[in-house]
Protein backbone atom coordinates (compact mmCIF):
# COMPACT_ATOMS: atom_id res chain seq x y z
CA UNK A 1 0.00 0.00 0.00
CA UNK A 2 1.34 3.32 -1.13
CA UNK A 3 1.58 5.72 2.16
CA UNK A 4 -1.02 9.09 1.83
CA UNK A 5 1.30 10.81 3.85
CA UNK A 6 3.60 12.68 2.34
CA UNK A 7 5.03 15.29 5.45
CA UNK A 8 4.82 14.33 9.07
CA UNK A 9 5.17 16.52 11.84
CA UNK A 10 6.48 15.33 15.89
CA UNK A 11 5.18 17.30 18.32
CA UNK A 12 7.38 18.78 20.88
CA UNK A 13 7.19 16.64 24.58
CA UNK A 14 10.59 16.07 26.00
CA UNK A 15 10.25 12.38 27.31
CA UNK A 16 6.31 11.54 25.62
CA UNK A 17 8.28 11.67 22.51
CA UNK A 18 9.33 8.09 23.13
CA UNK A 19 5.61 7.14 22.07
CA UNK A 20 5.82 8.75 18.98
CA UNK A 21 9.28 6.35 18.69
CA UNK A 22 7.29 3.42 19.07
CA UNK A 23 4.11 4.43 17.28
CA UNK A 24 6.71 5.40 14.34
CA UNK A 25 8.37 2.09 14.69
CA UNK A 26 5.56 -0.31 14.43
CA UNK A 27 3.49 1.89 11.91
CA UNK A 28 6.34 3.20 9.37
CA UNK A 29 7.13 -0.42 8.32
CA UNK A 30 3.46 -1.60 8.28
CA UNK A 31 1.96 1.33 5.56
CA UNK A 32 5.56 1.75 4.17
CA UNK A 33 5.49 5.24 5.57
CA UNK A 34 7.88 7.63 3.48
CA UNK A 35 7.49 11.37 4.15
CA UNK A 36 8.79 13.48 1.61
CA UNK A 37 9.17 16.41 4.38
CA UNK A 38 9.56 16.06 8.30
CA UNK A 39 9.13 18.76 10.96
CA UNK A 40 9.51 18.54 14.52
CA UNK A 41 9.80 21.28 17.71
CA UNK A 42 12.09 20.56 20.45
CA UNK A 43 12.46 16.68 21.85
CA UNK A 44 10.16 15.47 18.39
CA UNK A 45 12.67 16.99 16.19
CA UNK A 46 15.05 15.22 18.51
CA UNK A 47 12.89 12.01 17.82
CA UNK A 48 12.44 12.89 14.15
CA UNK A 49 16.64 12.62 13.50
CA UNK A 50 16.91 9.87 16.11
CA UNK A 51 14.41 7.38 14.05
CA UNK A 52 16.24 8.00 10.74
CA UNK A 53 19.99 7.70 12.35
CA UNK A 54 20.04 5.26 14.74
CA UNK A 55 17.77 2.31 16.39
CA UNK A 56 14.66 3.11 19.23
CA UNK A 57 15.84 -0.22 21.19
CA UNK A 58 20.11 1.32 20.83
CA UNK A 59 18.98 4.64 22.01
CA UNK A 60 16.40 3.85 24.85
CA UNK A 61 19.95 1.40 26.00
CA UNK A 62 21.54 4.37 26.46
CA UNK A 63 19.48 6.42 28.16
CA UNK A 64 19.36 3.23 30.80
CA UNK A 65 23.24 4.11 31.07
CA UNK A 66 23.16 7.69 30.79
CA UNK A 67 21.08 8.20 33.54
CA UNK A 68 21.11 5.50 36.02
CA UNK A 69 23.24 7.43 38.75
CA UNK A 70 20.86 10.22 38.37
CA UNK A 71 18.47 10.29 41.33
CA UNK A 72 17.09 13.73 40.96
CA UNK A 73 15.91 16.66 38.52
CA UNK A 74 17.30 18.78 40.77
CA UNK A 75 20.14 19.30 43.19
CA UNK A 76 20.07 22.21 45.08
CA UNK A 77 23.01 21.38 47.11
CA UNK A 78 24.87 22.21 44.20
CA UNK A 79 23.37 26.19 43.76
CA UNK A 80 26.36 27.64 44.91
CA UNK A 81 29.21 25.69 43.16
CA UNK A 82 31.14 26.35 40.26
CA UNK A 83 33.13 23.63 39.14
CA UNK A 84 31.87 21.60 36.32
CA UNK A 85 32.59 18.31 35.56
CA UNK A 86 30.29 16.65 31.90
CA UNK A 87 31.05 13.28 32.91
CA UNK A 88 28.84 13.72 36.34
CA UNK A 89 26.59 16.74 35.12
CA UNK A 90 24.46 15.35 38.54
CA UNK A 91 27.38 15.84 40.60
CA UNK A 92 27.97 19.55 40.15
CA UNK A 93 24.72 21.26 38.12
CA UNK A 94 21.38 22.25 39.77
CA UNK A 95 19.52 20.96 36.66
CA UNK A 96 21.54 17.67 35.15
CA UNK A 97 19.20 18.01 32.30
CA UNK A 98 21.05 20.27 29.81
CA UNK A 99 24.70 18.20 30.21
CA UNK A 100 22.72 14.94 29.71
CA UNK A 101 20.77 15.81 26.73
CA UNK A 102 23.82 17.55 24.51
CA UNK A 103 25.90 14.91 25.23
CA UNK A 104 23.01 12.08 24.28
CA UNK A 105 22.39 14.32 20.99
CA UNK A 106 26.23 14.03 20.04
CA UNK A 107 26.19 10.56 20.89
CA UNK A 108 23.01 9.09 19.05
CA UNK A 109 23.13 10.96 16.19
CA UNK A 110 26.90 11.97 15.38
CA UNK A 111 30.00 10.03 13.61
CA UNK A 112 28.62 7.37 10.44
CA UNK A 113 25.12 8.18 12.08
CA UNK A 114 25.09 11.96 11.28
CA UNK A 115 26.14 11.46 7.91
CA UNK A 116 23.82 8.36 7.48
CA UNK A 117 20.88 10.96 8.35
CA UNK A 118 22.47 13.65 5.53
CA UNK A 119 22.20 10.71 2.74
CA UNK A 120 19.06 8.92 3.90
CA UNK A 121 16.88 11.04 5.95
CA UNK A 122 13.78 12.94 4.28
CA UNK A 123 13.75 16.85 4.36
CA UNK A 124 13.98 17.82 8.13
CA UNK A 125 12.18 21.11 9.47
CA UNK A 126 12.87 22.20 12.69
CA UNK A 127 11.28 25.10 14.42
CA UNK A 128 12.73 27.36 17.19
CA UNK A 129 11.55 30.46 19.21
CA UNK A 130 12.65 33.70 18.69
CA UNK A 131 11.87 36.48 21.62
CA UNK A 132 9.52 39.45 21.39
CA UNK A 133 11.00 42.36 21.24
CA UNK A 134 12.01 44.05 24.25
CA UNK A 135 12.52 41.45 26.29
CA UNK A 136 15.34 39.32 27.95
CA UNK A 137 15.56 35.81 27.67
CA UNK A 138 14.49 35.33 30.97
CA UNK A 139 11.78 37.80 30.81
CA UNK A 140 10.64 36.23 27.49
CA UNK A 141 10.55 33.12 29.30
CA UNK A 142 8.29 33.88 32.07
CA UNK A 143 5.68 35.37 29.58
CA UNK A 144 6.08 32.53 27.47
CA UNK A 145 5.46 29.98 29.83
CA UNK A 146 2.45 31.93 31.73
CA UNK A 147 0.87 32.32 27.87
CA UNK A 148 1.88 28.66 27.11
CA UNK A 149 -0.01 27.19 30.42
CA UNK A 150 -3.06 28.85 30.27
CA UNK A 151 -3.83 27.87 26.56
CA UNK A 152 -2.88 24.34 28.13
CA UNK A 153 -4.94 24.12 31.09
CA UNK A 154 -7.74 26.50 30.75
CA UNK A 155 -8.57 26.78 26.81
CA UNK A 156 -6.84 23.44 25.88
CA UNK A 157 -5.59 24.81 22.34
CA UNK A 158 -4.65 22.10 19.98
CA UNK A 159 -2.62 25.01 18.15
CA UNK A 160 -2.22 28.16 20.68
CA UNK A 161 -1.96 31.80 19.77
CA UNK A 162 -0.81 33.53 22.55
CA UNK A 163 2.70 33.04 22.29
CA UNK A 164 2.79 34.84 18.54
CA UNK A 165 0.17 37.81 20.19
CA UNK A 166 2.55 38.63 22.72
CA UNK A 167 5.67 38.29 20.22
CA UNK A 168 7.21 35.35 19.77
CA UNK A 169 8.13 34.58 16.21
CA UNK A 170 8.82 30.67 14.92
CA UNK A 171 12.09 30.23 12.43
CA UNK A 172 13.18 27.27 11.30
CA UNK A 173 16.38 25.01 10.32
CA UNK A 174 16.76 22.16 7.89
CA UNK A 175 19.06 19.47 9.36
CA UNK A 176 20.55 19.01 5.60
CA UNK A 177 21.77 22.79 6.09
CA UNK A 178 23.70 21.88 9.12
CA UNK A 179 27.62 21.81 8.43
CA UNK A 180 28.18 19.15 10.81
CA UNK A 181 27.07 17.37 14.20
CA UNK A 182 27.77 20.37 16.73
CA UNK A 183 26.18 22.41 13.90
CA UNK A 184 23.20 20.20 14.39
CA UNK A 185 23.38 19.56 18.46
CA UNK A 186 22.80 23.39 18.83
CA UNK A 187 19.80 23.21 16.12
CA UNK A 188 18.01 21.07 17.97
CA UNK A 189 19.14 22.76 21.71
CA UNK A 190 17.77 26.07 20.27
CA UNK A 191 14.37 24.09 19.11
CA UNK A 192 14.73 22.75 23.18
CA UNK A 193 15.73 25.49 24.66
CA UNK A 194 14.27 25.75 28.48
CA UNK A 195 15.65 27.37 31.17
CA UNK A 196 16.88 26.65 33.92
CA UNK A 197 16.49 22.74 32.86
CA UNK A 198 18.62 23.98 29.56
CA UNK A 199 20.55 27.49 29.18
CA UNK A 200 19.84 30.17 26.30
CA UNK A 201 20.83 28.77 23.17
CA UNK A 202 22.03 31.36 20.77
CA UNK A 203 21.69 31.09 17.00
CA UNK A 204 23.19 34.08 14.64
CA UNK A 205 24.17 35.70 17.26
CA UNK A 206 20.62 36.37 19.06
CA UNK A 207 18.82 33.75 22.02
CA UNK A 208 16.38 31.24 20.73
CA UNK A 209 13.85 29.61 23.00
CA UNK A 210 12.00 26.02 22.95
CA UNK A 211 9.64 26.71 19.75
CA UNK A 212 6.59 25.42 21.74
CA UNK A 213 6.67 29.01 23.20
CA UNK A 214 5.21 29.95 19.51
CA UNK A 215 3.69 26.66 18.92
CA UNK A 216 4.53 23.08 20.23
CA UNK A 217 2.64 21.39 17.32
CA UNK A 218 4.71 23.06 14.60
CA UNK A 219 2.46 22.14 11.48
CA UNK A 220 3.27 25.70 10.16
CA UNK A 221 6.59 24.51 9.09
CA UNK A 222 5.07 22.24 6.68
CA UNK A 223 3.11 23.01 3.58
CA UNK A 224 -1.05 22.98 3.93
CA UNK A 225 -2.71 19.78 2.36
CA UNK A 226 -4.32 16.60 3.49
CA UNK A 227 -1.23 14.34 3.23
CA UNK A 228 -0.28 15.57 6.61
CA UNK A 229 0.58 13.33 9.29
CA UNK A 230 0.80 15.10 13.09
CA UNK A 231 1.86 12.69 15.83
CA UNK A 232 1.06 14.83 19.07
CA UNK A 233 2.88 13.58 22.97
CA UNK A 234 -0.25 14.74 25.14
CA UNK A 235 -4.13 13.93 25.77
CA UNK A 236 -6.71 16.39 24.27
CA UNK A 237 -9.70 14.75 26.13
CA UNK A 238 -12.23 16.55 23.82
CA UNK A 239 -10.63 14.90 20.79
CA UNK A 240 -10.35 11.44 19.53
CA UNK A 241 -7.74 8.99 19.35
CA UNK A 242 -7.33 9.48 15.60
CA UNK A 243 -8.78 13.07 14.88
CA UNK A 244 -8.65 15.67 11.28
CA UNK A 245 -8.21 18.90 11.83
CA UNK A 246 -8.10 21.67 9.10
CA UNK A 247 -7.42 18.82 7.01
CA UNK A 248 -4.59 16.66 8.53
CA UNK A 249 -4.56 13.72 10.51
CA UNK A 250 -3.47 13.76 13.53
CA UNK A 251 -2.84 11.00 16.09
CA UNK A 252 -2.46 11.67 19.72
CA UNK A 253 -2.04 8.74 22.48
CA UNK A 254 -4.92 6.67 23.66
CA UNK A 255 -3.92 7.62 27.53
CA UNK A 256 -1.87 9.84 29.33
CA UNK A 257 1.83 8.53 28.81
CA UNK A 258 3.47 7.28 31.63
CA UNK A 259 6.82 9.79 31.77
CA UNK A 260 6.65 13.32 32.34
CA UNK A 261 8.65 15.73 30.37
CA UNK A 262 11.58 16.66 32.22
CA UNK A 263 12.03 13.67 34.61
CA UNK A 264 15.60 11.87 34.18
CA UNK A 265 15.19 9.50 36.98
CA UNK A 266 12.85 7.24 35.49
CA UNK A 267 13.90 4.57 32.51
CA UNK A 268 11.23 2.49 32.73
CA UNK A 269 8.46 5.25 32.56
CA UNK A 270 10.32 5.66 29.12
CA UNK A 271 10.03 2.50 28.34
CA UNK A 272 6.29 1.80 29.22
CA UNK A 273 5.84 5.36 26.87
CA UNK A 274 7.05 3.76 23.96
CA UNK A 275 5.70 0.31 24.46
CA UNK A 276 2.17 2.39 24.76
CA UNK A 277 2.99 3.96 21.30
CA UNK A 278 3.79 0.59 19.97
CA UNK A 279 0.19 -0.18 20.97
CA UNK A 280 -1.32 2.17 19.09
CA UNK A 281 0.90 2.76 16.46
CA UNK A 282 -0.59 -1.47 16.20
CA UNK A 283 -4.17 0.12 16.16
CA UNK A 284 -3.53 2.79 13.50
CA UNK A 285 -1.62 0.85 11.34
CA UNK A 286 -4.62 -1.79 11.31
CA UNK A 287 -7.32 0.63 10.34
CA UNK A 288 -4.53 2.36 7.70
CA UNK A 289 -4.47 -1.24 5.90
CA UNK A 290 -8.20 -1.21 6.02
CA UNK A 291 -8.40 1.94 4.15
CA UNK A 292 -9.58 4.45 6.67
CA UNK A 293 -7.17 7.09 5.99
CA UNK A 294 -9.36 9.27 6.97
CA UNK A 295 -11.03 8.36 10.50
CA UNK A 296 -14.91 8.64 10.91
CA UNK A 297 -15.04 11.85 13.35
CA UNK A 298 -16.35 15.13 12.43
CA UNK A 299 -13.69 17.85 11.11
CA UNK A 300 -12.77 20.31 14.03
Amino acid sequence: MTTPFEQVVFAGGGNRCWWQAGFWDVVAPAIDLKPRVVAGVSAGAATACMLYANDSQWTMDYYREALKDNRRNAYWGNLFRRARDPERPHATRVFPHAAIYRRALTDILGGDRFEKLLAEAPEIRIAYARLPRGLGPHAALAVGIVAYNVEKYWRKSLHPTFGRRIGFASEVARLQDCADIDDLVSLITASSCTPPFTPIELRGGRPTLDGGMVDNVPVDAVDAGPSTLVLLTRRYPRRAETFTHLGRLYVQPSTKVPVSAWDYTDPPAMQRTYDQGRRDGERFATAQRRGAHRPATRET
